[in-house]
């Protein structure tokens, strides 16, 4: 991508989006060497856990510890162009709105400057004994 960045720490970051890289592997694909539709999912999903990651959100600790954390509520993708094997991919993940109980995000996939994927999905966070969502806590919103 071509854009001014700068190293927010020790993570690439352009204009607030966090950048993940990744590679496909032969178990991502199908007979036919393109990336399998729900993957597209999977790997923007690692970027969502690695970005939560970065801002310092211990998940594992929230579940563990609190009984607390973010699920998926909506998810929307728009397939643009497949990803094929042994692709280099960037995956761009940005909180795109901020409410009391969820965020919504948006999500793209690249092959160098080319959009294979946009993604939007929402996340909440939940609290698992009431199963109910819950106010996401301040040291979270004030990152």
């Amino acid at each position: 991508m071509s854009y001014e960045t700068e190293t927010i720490k020790g993570k690439l970051f352009a204009d607030n989006t966090f950048s993940f890289p990744i590679r496909v592997y032969y178990e991502d694909t199908d007979a036919g060497g393109i990336v399998y539709y729900a993957n597209y999912l999977r790997f923007a999903e690692r970027a969502r856990t690695e970005y939560l990651r970065h801002l310092g959100i211990n998940q594992d600790g929230m579940l563990k510890e609190k009984g607390i954390g973010f699920v998926v509520r909506e998810c929307h993708i728009n397939y643009k162009s497949p990803a094929k094997l042994d692709d280099a991919l960037n995956i761009t993940c940005k909180i795109a709105e901020l409410k009391s109980a969820s965020a919504k995000m948006e999500q793209k996939l690249y092959r160098g400057d080319t959009v294979l994927a946009e993604i939007e999905i929402t996340i909440v966070f939940l609290s698992l004994a009431t199963m109910r969502p819950t106010k996401i806590p301040e040291e979270i919103t004030n990152l």
